[in-house]
């Protein structure tokens, strides 16, 4: 089932992408580019687009963005998108409503998360995943969210194995962790919004990973994880940008799947 059968069972979707952030761990680059604006691949386009290239192929044509810091530069950018086959809406950050969970609740409380499911898309992740099957997944599931998880990801730091006297019986340089983790892109049933003002109320920066999913969890709810062997990379820090242009070639062998 695509996304436009989905559709014809009259199940509307939208996408959001979270790209309001000051994008601190990319200075100094984001003192001069909002961090979804940051130019990638050969063909230097923002990273954003791409992110909006791989929406449109995949049929999420009504996007929200969620802006805050540099909003000029993605809006002068990108405008109604138009030109990029999809149908752009801003929605500005709101001081009185922090973290991501708090950006989400303003453009849900506004009204503009109006559909059955949202795709929510973290700004700094750069993909090829086939959000047609993670839908059709999502759907078929009947979860209230949908995590899209890759697996084989090292850490960047080494590990210690370390006895109760301090001394370390096991080292490992940067190993392979043996669990899923997630990469920044979600589906969340409607149902799901109507937690967010819980959050808002209890936390002071309130968090759609680190509060939403475990509280959806607690309340026992149908949260399913969807294990992509898509490519994707977190560009969240300078490091990790700098490190993308050295795998210049790999990425952009993989970017030409987003474009095609």
């Amino acid at each position: 089932m695509s996304p436009k059968g989905v559709i014809m069972h009259n199940v509307t979707t939208k996408a959001t992408v979270l790209c309001g952030g000051l994008g601190k761990r990319l200075r100094p680059l984001t003192y001069y580019f909002q961090k979804t604006m940051i130019p990638v691949g050969r063909r230097q386009k923002p990273l954003l687009e791409y992110i909006v290239r791989l929406l449109k192929k995949h049929d999420f044509k009504d996007i929200v963005l969620l802006v805050g810091y540099k909003a000029e530069q993605v809006k002068n950018y990108f405008e109604n998108g138009e030109r990029f086959g999809v149908r752009i809406t801003y929605v500005h950050d709101d001081p009185a409503y922090k973290g991501t969970a708090g950006a989400l609740y303003n453009a849900y409380k506004k009204g503009y998360l109006d559909a059955d499911e949202i795709l929510v898309y973290y700004g700094v992740i750069l993909s090829n995943i086939n959000l047609s099957e993670m839908l059709r997944y999502h759907l078929e599931t009947e979860s209230i969210a949908t995590l899209a998880l890759s697996k084989g990801y090292r850490v960047r730091v080494g590990v210690a194995h370390m006895d109760s006297d301090g001394s370390i019986t096991k080292f490992e340089e940067k190993p392979e962790i043996k669990l899923p983790v997630s990469i920044g892109i979600l589906i969340l049933n409607k149902e799901a919004l109507s937690y967010l003002e819980v959050l808002i109320k209890a936390h002071e920066k309130p968090d759609i990973m680190s509060h939403l999913i475990p509280r959806l969890i607690r309340e026992g709810k149908r949260v399913m994880g969807y294990i992509t062997s898509a490519f994707w990379y977190d560009l969240g820090s300078t490091e990790r940008y700098e490190k993308l242009e050295e795998m210049r070639d790999l990425v952009e062998k993989e970017l030409e799947k987003i474009l095609i």
